[in-house]
């Protein structure tokens, strides 16, 4: 949002817009407080709208945005106010066209709502009621709420929590007390399925309250399956991870059957929030999770999802584990809900992944994705893993044969500096340990490592004495990086690329980098 501000504040008509569907419900829900009459609020918010884009330019920071158009809401109120012009329009003559549509049963239990509704939150401080229109009927996030208002997310969260207690009181309607049973950080009824240790030990800090579920895979990592548990589907991955990163494959099916039985007792939650990051291996189990759930009867349960790829003050984000208790504290009830496009798409892309051809991910790459605004580049990136058209390397060969020949030298200095580089990945050291393996290995390899005792780290297996050694490329990853000799020709492939198994000297299919397209060698050869 703050670019599309920017680009509003150099005369962008398309990037005001959007600035005008983004801020139009929350400033609707100031100038209703202020007028109580919905006409007025909608001319206050028009007015605000215009001055705001005649005197866009005068803003210095893009931050202050937010709370500069509130004072201009609030200053346009005040103005209509002055007027006194208006004759201020009953709640229920605004809505008298719309009912008279229904049938007369419908019309008074909509009218019934409505009162009940009203009436309910008229016991509520103003302040009060502002949170709870944003948060739970106009569905801003907490943290758009807080840059909006000025107030800091705890503050917030203390009013939705005061309110949900004024409301079991005020609501003599059980079915309208459950809205507000919970507030969106959750409580003891909720599940947080995150995607490593160490953030789950930050949540567990006081962040949120209910269970923490770790889920444990790598699924950027040898062969994947649309259904993991037909056929012999578990075995052959906990063999491929067992032999490649040293998983033992008895741990691996284990852990897996124990994290598919929670997911399994779904139904004793009342809400489960999925916490995931911009890269490839969170999109992954994003859409394996969304693809799981999108096959069974979530009914009673709400689905919510935080997914971020940046964070303020951090210029080079991998990861949620990078951020502090406090930092996290920020991105508490900060999700959204998930709705059917987003299972359904989330869907779309593990039947694509696990698919034995490239093809319908490719296609699903060339459709509107932004429901999952961050899958699109994840699984582009994922494509680019192929060996490629020019010298049969992917982007994480590339990548460390470049940054080899750019000075870096050693294992560790080299997983972080290409780890940096290729941040859409979000690789582990055991997934890049298996990649300098094959690139080492005989008899034609691109760079050769040396060192007192060289031992490739695995699961079981830290071997300190790996970060003495040293890297460096071989003449044959000297002329392969030049585009004089294609690695893949030469020493063949046995890999898998989500649900694809490359196999021989001659694979069909290769990444075109020039077009950002699989390229298929089957066809015209």
């Amino acid at each position: 949002m703050l670019q599309v501000i920017e680009n509003a504040k150099h005369g962008d008509r398309e990037a005001f817009e959007c600035i005008v569907r983004h801020y139009t419900s929350m400033a609707n829900a100031i100038a209703y407080e202020k007028l109580h009459d919905p006409q007025l609020a909608e001319d206050a918010v028009q007015e605000a709208f215009t001055e705001a884009f005649l005197h866009l330019n005068k803003l210095q920071a893009v931050e202050a945005f937010p709370g500069w158009f509130k004072a201009i809401v609030i200053r346009q109120c005040y103005r209509i106010m002055r007027r006194k012009r208006h004759r201020v329009v009953p709640y229920e003559e605004v809505t008298q066209m719309a009912e008279s549509l229904m049938s007369v049963p419908d019309r008074i239990e909509q009218r019934e709502l409505q009162r009940t509704v009203r009436d309910s939150l008229a016991v509520l401080t103003s302040n009060m009621r502002i949170a709870v229109q944003l948060f739970y009927f106009q569905g801003y996030t907490l943290q758009e709420i807080s840059s909006f208002l000025g107030t800091s997310i705890p503050v917030l969260k203390k009013r939705l929590f005061d309110a949900r207690r004024k409301l079991k009181n005020a609501l003599p309607v059980a079915d309208l007390i459950a809205v507000y049973n919970q507030l969106y950080e959750g409580g003891e009824g909720v599940l947080h399925i995150v995607n490593g240790d160490s953030v789950a030990e930050k949540l567990r800090q006081g962040i949120v309250q209910g269970d923490i579920l770790v889920w444990r895979e790598v699924y950027p990592h040898g062969p994947v399956f649309k259904d993991p548990t037909v056929g012999d589907n578990r075995s052959v991955r906990a063999e491929y991870l067992e032999q490649t990163m040293g998983i033992p494959r008895s741990e691996y099916i284990e852990g897996s059957e124990r994290q598919e039985k929670v997911l399994a007792d779904l139904h004793k939650y009342e809400e489960i929030v999925l916490w995931f990051e911009h890269d490839l291996f969170d999109q992954t189990m994003l859409c394996f999770l969304l693809h799981w759930f999108s096959d069974r009867p979530v009914t009673k349960t709400k689905l919510s999802l935080l997914c971020i790829g940046e964070y303020p003050g951090i210029e080079l984000f991998r990861g949620l584990g990078q951020l502090s208790v406090e930092q996290m504290k920020t991105l508490s009830g900060a999700w959204k809900a998930i709705g059917a496009e987003e299972l359904n798409l989330g869907s779309e892309f593990w039947q694509a992944y696990t698919a034995q051809n490239p093809q319908p991910l490719q296609q699903l790459l060339n459709r509107d994705t932004s429901v999952l605004p961050f899958a699109h580049d994840a699984f582009q990136c994922h494509l680019s893993r192929f060996p490629s058209t020019i010298n049969g390397l992917g982007i994480v060969e590339q990548t460390t044969l470049e940054t080899i020949r750019a000075g870096t030298s050693t294992p560790h200095t080299l997983f972080r500096d290409v780890g940096n580089k290729l941040n859409a990945l979000g690789m582990g050291d055991l997934q890049y340990w298996h990649s300098l393996r094959r690139m080492s290995q005989d008899p034609y390899p691109l760079l050769q490592i040396k060192g007192p005792e060289v031992g490739f780290p695995t699961y079981r297996a830290p071997s300190i004495s790996f970060h003495n050694c040293g890297v460096s490329l071989t003449d044959f990853g000297q002329s392969v990086l030049d585009g004089k000799e294609d690695w893949v020709s030469t020493q063949g492939v046995d890999e898998w690329y989500g649900g694809i198994h490359l196999q021989g000297h001659s694979p069909r299919w290769r990444w075109d980098s020039s077009k950002q397209t699989i390229h298929d060698r089957g066809i015209g050869m």
